[in-house]
This record gives structure tokens, C-alpha cells and sequence, in this order.
């Protein structure tokens, strides 16, 4: 078995894409940032970690890294692969946030890196990873799905905080830079019904699909149809636009996300597990 690196984001992704393309929507989180790496680099601020394991000349994993992220695992197809990522990097970074991957990756990869650095693990969010080809209507919600625009940038914002701060994400200027982003690549959407009431983003694009994410509703305005409404709405879009399927991640912890997506029409298709890494004392 042999460790490659790469620096060359699309060398990378050329050599990985079919790999992915095998499980897609399980994998749609790392074909969208290998994308943004290669249309959109100004977005990582560090040089990431990218790597294959390669058994008899065939890939068997897959590890991606935009500090100061978490590190990103595909499924892996030989357990081997694991302890060879987790040497590499500690022998470049004896230091990791955490890891994010399908659950017996992720559990592979937590207990060999604890083992090498010491640092013990904790789950911090069990999500499920979902996928759409086809919209089912449900919500009666009033209002309409409209762009956001330059005049929502403050409750952009302060929206983006507050679905951060649910997730137990940290903040810091981060919330300014997305918006900004988000606002000139024309990706954020919200559901308007005398006032915006919901969000919820386009992601990074697959070569078949594109990711949806940072769906928020505020509590006043819960229970009332308009996440179902705004999601099923802007997958709608998205698949007129021409991708053919629509993915999103939810955190298991949250049944009612679960439901109603489901209810809309995305299928599950694997579960992932993002544990952070603790310092030793």
C-alpha cells in the first residue's frame, strides 16, 4: 500500500473523481470542496492536506483537509488505509480538530489517532447523509422562495450566527466572509411570506448534483411548513437548473429535520460521524 499527497488540487480530483463518483451522495461533501479548491482556491486560506492510499494500483481511500477544518475521510475500502493517514498526518501535525467520515471510518480513524497523539475523542455530531431526485410538495406554507439580496445582508448574518451557534459552531468573523460570498456567488435563498421567515443555501456542486445546507428557521417561525417549503422549493430549482440530484446532511439528534425531509423526497444513503479530538491536559 502506498500514501500519495497532492498539491495540485486538480490532479487530485481527476485521480479521485471516480472513486467518488461510486458513492456520490455519500461522498458529496468532498466532491464540492474539491471543486471549490479548483474554481474558487481564495476560500482556504491554507494549503490543504489531499491524499489517496492506493492498493495494486487502485485507490481504497480517499482523505481531504482545509485547515482549520476538520479532516474528511471517504469510505475506505481497506482498513489498512486508516492507520496510514492517521501516521502520516501526526508525523506532519501532531495536532487535529477532529474528523469527520462514515461511521466506521470515523470510529477507525479516532481510535488509531488517539492512540498515536493521546488526544481523546468525543462525538460531536451524528448526521445522516440524504439524496433527491424527485420533489414531493407537502408544505401548504404561504410565501415564496426568492434570492437573497444585498438589503438582507445583516439578517444573513445574524441568521448564519444563530444556525452556527445551534450546531455548536464557533463563530468569529467567519459569518461576514460567508455572506459576503454567498451574496456575490448568488447561492442563498430565503422563503418570504410578508417577511423572510426561512433559509436555506445551495452548496458546492457534484458533476450530477449539488449539496444543499445552512437551513435555518428562526423559533418564532417554527412549525409552521416554511423549512419544508423553502427546501422542497429550492431543490425544485436546483434540479431545473439541470442537476439531477439534490443531497443535504441532517443531524440525527434532530428528528423533525429527519421527517420532514424525507417527507419532501430525499432518501437515505449512509451516516456520517464528526467527533473532535481534545487536548491532552
Amino acid at each position: 500500500m502506498k500514501l500519495h499527497h497532492f498539491e495540485d488540487a486538480s490532479l487530485f480530483y481527476n485521480l479521485v473523481k471516480e472513486y467518488l463518483l461510486n458513492q456520490e451522495a455519500l461522498h458529496n461533501l468532498q466532491l464540492g470542496i474539491a471543486n471549490t479548491l479548483i474554481h474558487h482556491p481564495e476560500v482556504y486560506k491554507s494549503q490543504p492536506y489531499l491524499a489517496t492510499v492506493e492498493a495494486g494500483g487502485d485507490i481504497v481511500a480517499v482523505a481531504m483537509r482545509t485547515p482549520p477544518h476538520v479532516l474528511l475521510l471517504s469510505q475506505i475500502k481497506d482498513g489498512r488505509a486508516v492507520e496510514m493517514i492517521a501516521q502520516d498526518l501526526y508525523l506532519s501535525s501532531r495536532s487535529l480538530p477532529g474528523v469527520n467520515a462514515p461511521t466506521a471510518e470515523a470510529q477507525a480513524f479516532a481510535e488509531k489517532w488517539r492512540s498515536l497523539s493521546g488526544q481523546s475523542y468525543k462525538l460531536k455530531m451524528a448526521t445522516r447523509a440524504f439524496q433527491l431526485e424527485k420533489v414531493n410538495f407537502v408544505s401548504t406554507a404561504k410565501g415564496y422562495l426568492r434570492l437573497a439580496r444585498e438589503s438582507d445582508r445583516e439578517l444573513l448574518k445574524n441568521w448564519c450566527e444563530a444556525f452556527w451557534l445551534e450546531i455548536g459552531e464557533s463563530i468569529n468573523s467567519n459569518s461576514e466572509q460567508w455572506v459576503e460570498r454567498s451574496l456575490r456567488q448568488g447561492n442563498i435563498y430565503l422563503w418570504e411570506n410578508e417577511m423572510s421567515v426561512s433559509m436555506a443555501c445551495s452548496g458546492q456542486p457534484t458533476p450530477n448534483g449539488v449539496r444543499i445546507g445552512l437551513v435555518y428557521t428562526p423559533l418564532q417561525y417554527r412549525r409552521q411548513g416554511y423549512a419544508s417549503a423553502c427546501v422542497a422549493t429550492l431543490s425544485q430549482t436546483l434540479l431545473n437548473q439541470g442537476h439531477k440530484y439534490c443531497f443535504l446532511f441532517t443531524d440525527l439528534a434532530n428528528p423533525t429535520s429527519n421527517h420532514i425531509y424525507q417527507a419532501i423526497g430525499y432518501q437515505p444513503v449512509g451516516d456520517w460521524n464528526n467527533y473532535s479530538f481534545v487536548e491532552k491536559a
